[in-house]
Order: C-alpha cells, then structure tokens, then sequence
C-alpha cells in the first residue's frame, strides 16, 4: 500500500481503532434465535445453505449472495379477522402493514448481524422486484415458502400457502441469507398442519384449487393479481387500444380505474386471498372449527362466497367457466393475458403453468416442437387426461410437429406476428394437420 494512502485519515482511524472481538462460529442458535425474536419475529428457524431439499434454491440463493452458509426463516403474524373481511381495504391494509413488518424484522436482523462483524444480506418479502428480468426469468431473489418448510416453520397446505403450526396460514414469510454457519439447525415438520377440509376449494372464486390438489395458477394470477404485474400491463395496452375517453369507459368503469390508480399510489390490491381467509389450520386458529364446523362457515367463508364483485377471467377459461357455474351473481370481467415470453424456454417452462386441464380434459395429443435461428432447441409436449408434460427433445410420435424460427414464434405468440403470414413465409411450418394445433391453443386461452 503506497505511503500516501497510509497517511489517509480513514486508513489511520480505522489502525487505531481496537480490534473487534471475533465473534464465535458457528454462530451460538439460541443467541442468534434471541436476537431474531427480538427483531419482532414471531417464529424463526435456521437452515444450512447446502440442504438438499432446497434444490434448485441453492443456485439462487449462492447468487444473490455468494457468502451465504446459513439461512435464517421467520414469520410474522397476522390478524385474522383483517385477513377474513370481505372488505378489501381491510384485508389489504394488512398485507401491506405485515409485508413493511416483515422487511422491517429482516433488517433489524441483517443490522445486528453487521454491528457484531458478520456478513448477512435480506431479500424483500415481496416487492421490490428484479423487474428487469420480466419475461425471461423469475423476478424475485429468494422464494421464503420453501426455505420457511425447511426451516420447520410450517408445510405447504393444498391451497400453496405454508400452515404454522401454531399460527396457522396467517403469516408473512422473510428470510435472511447469513455469512456464517450456525450451531444448530432446524429440520421440516414430521406432519402437515393441512386438514385437507377443502374450504379453500369452496372459497376460491377463480376455481383455482382443486379437491384433488391440482392448482390452477393462471387462474389465481389474473384474478387476484389483477392489478399486478401482467394485470398492469394488460390495463395500459387497454388504455392505448381505447379509440376515445368513452371507448375507455366501455372497456374499463370508474370503479376499476379507481382501483387501479389506489394499486398504484397505496399499494397493489389483492382481489382475494380467500383461501388464507378460510383456512382453519393451526393450534391458535382451530378452536372456531373445531367447536362447530357450520358456524365457522357461516360467519368465515359465507360472506366471501356471497360477495358481488367482479371476477377477472380470460376468456375461455377454466376459471370463466367455474365463476358462472358456482358465483352467478358475480360480474365475470373478461381480461387478457399479457405475460409475454421473451425467450422458447420461458415458452416451454410455462407450459404447465398457464395449462387449462378442464379445456384439454378430451384432448389425448403429442406435439413436437424444433426451434431453428437466435434460439435452437427441440421439445415434446404430452397432452393426456387434463394433464401436460413437457420434455426436452423429440419423444414418440407426434400428432404435430411445429418447425418455427424462434423469434417468429415468440412473436406470433404475442401476437406481433400473423399466423398465416407465418406460415405463408415458412417461418413457421406444420408438420401434420394444422387442426392439432387450435386444439393445442384452446388449452391456453390468453
């Protein structure tokens, strides 16, 4: 180091300061459970970096903070009767009010940490997001659900939400990532706090949990994210495509405006969550259902169902045909999906995701899929008794082979591109009758 940075100011302080006394590794778990607890957690637990049951976490993790050897997993409570509320406002002020909590516990944490010399780092609960991976990737560092089931904080329920044993599925999960190994770790519960009574099954509007425990993403995303990401982008494209201010109004009323500019100035509203509101699981939350099973439906579940609200569906969907089929009196609001792919992969990998298997239950169908130019890869897609699987290569024989250069598929399927001109220019070919391929389509309205 040269001379004329020994004589710096801040380097001759920094020499002069006594030094620190090294904290001892691995880090003692009760201290460090005490300083979590005192954070304003209401649960913590600890998992290594490395546990196998993180999968394909790990990489994530590691790249979002490469020095990460442990993992800290807590939760925080929230007031039920806010989440129960029909009313909106109630049931979202608090998951806003619990989600700022959250981000509050995790840095209070990650601050203690670097005041006693160790290195650690706290990922959102939820929002701010990596948003410039939109389309390509997921857009959030960390996913708490499943390091919070390895920290034996709780176990996933059918409804895709992690049931506490103690606080039920009224909680908001964070995580920090920690630079150093811990004493004692947890391990996941022996048993699932879920009672599989299937009341978020009769609570969703969208139809999105199924008895069988299939879940149908799409369907939660567009409604109860409505004014989310996708949803967002969806309300702009409709602004632009608007001929007139009236034009507007007959596609968007005053109440969804309203909404959507209170998304935007408070925070995004959640159109649902009923599933949560429901859900009796939990030793602090299952008293009500135990002591009479009609009561705690009457009082907890009735009102979300009897609520007149509108319901945002894509057209031809499994979620459309649920709402008028069980909510008659609910208003179906007929929304685009506008998550686009910008990447085959990201085509492929959502497949399952925006999967209809109530449209596709009498379709029995392979398709084979080579993309040729920036992106090269080949694909098989099963289609077999409301279920998909996709797979890497060509597999069997195919009902239809598609032949697409990549960019043109991704934007015929943004609709930028015309099909027929597509075809017309060989741009995209098919390799059997073309009427597999419509089959194929109303499997994933958009």
């Amino acid at each position: 180091m040269s001379t004329r940075v020994n004589e710096h100011p801040t380097v001759k302080a920094f020499r002069a300061k006594p030094v620190a006394p090294v904290v001892s590794a691995p880090l003692d778990a009760d201290w460090l459970r005490k300083l979590c607890l005192e954070a304003g957690a209401d649960d913590v637990g600890f998992v290594e970096a490395d546990r196998v049951s993180l999968g394909e976490e790990r990489g994530r993790i590691q790249r979002a903070f490469p020095r990460t050897r442990s993992l800290i997993s807590f939760v925080v409570r929230m007031n039920r009767d806010n989440v129960r509320s029909p009313a909106r406002s109630v049931a979202n002020n608090e998951f806003h009010h619990a989600g700022d909590e959250v981000n509050e516990v995790a840095r209070s944490i990650t601050a203690a940490l670097e005041r006693s010399g160790i290195r650690a780092l706290n990922p959102p609960m939820g929002f701010p997001m990596e948003a410039d991976r939109w389309g390509t990737d997921r857009i959030w560092e960390v996913a708490h659900k499943p390091v919070a089931v390895a920290a034996g904080l709780g176990r996933m329920g059918i409804h895709r939400n992690v049931i506490h044993p103690r606080f039920g599925n009224f909680i908001l999960l964070g995580t920090v990532l920690l630079g150093a190994e811990i004493s004692e770790y947890a391990q996941e519960l022996d048993y699932n706090p879920c009672l599989e009574c299937k009341l978020c099954v009769a609570a969703c509007p969208v139809g999105a949990i199924s008895a069988d425990g299939a879940f149908n993403f799409s369907a939660c995303y567009t409604h109860n994210y409505r004014e989310f990401m996708s949803g967002f982008i969806d309300w702009v494209e409709t602004i632009s495509e608007s001929r007139t201010r009236l034009d507007y109004r007959r596609r968007v009323n005053d109440p969804e405006s309203i909404s959507m500019w209170q998304s935007l100035s408070f925070g995004s509203n959640y159109k649902a969550a009923y599933c949560m509101a429901v859900c009796p699981a939990g030793e602090d939350v299952i008293g009500e259902y135990l002591n009479s099973k009609k009561e705690f439906a009457d009082e907890v579940m009735r009102p979300l169902q009897a609520k007149i609200e509108p319901v945002y569906v894509v057209s031809g969907s499994d979620a459309e045909a649920h709402v008028r089929k069980r909510y008659p009196h609910k208003t179906v609001r007929h929304v685009h999906n506008r998550i686009r792919t910008l990447n085959v992969m990201a085509f492929l990998r959502g497949l399952p995701v925006a999967f209809q298997r109530q449209a596709a239950e009498d379709l029995d169908a392979v398709y084979h899929f080579t993309f040729t130019g920036t992106e090269s890869t080949e694909a098989t897609v099963t289609i077999r008794a409301g279920t998909i699987k996709v797979e890497t290569g060509r597999i069997g024989t195919a009902n239809l082979h598609v032949v697409a250069d990549s960019r043109t598929w991704l934007k015929f399927l943004a609709k930028e591109k015309n099909l027929l001109w597509a075809l017309l220019t060989r741009k995209i070919r098919l390799r059997g009758d073309p009427r597999w391929l419509l089959k194929f389509s109303r499997c994933f309205p958009s």
